[in-house]
């Protein structure tokens, strides 16, 4: 496996993206599309978390 791929997997455990060590095995198989997902609502909320009204 290419270098850049494991410190791209190790980044990614240290930002808490992955949260199974075991991945950084496995950066070369296909992640299922349930992973990308709960990644992308995590990034959309951190982005733009929910409001919260003062009234």
């Amino acid at each position: 496996m290419e270098d850049w791929k494991i410190e791209l997997g190790k980044k990614a455990l240290n930002a808490g993206v992955l949260k199974d060590p075991q991945w950084l095995d496995r950066l070369d198989e296909p992640m299922p599309l349930w992973v990308l997902l709960e990644i992308a609502f995590q990034l959309i909320e951190k982005l733009d978390p929910p409001s919260i009204s003062y009234d």
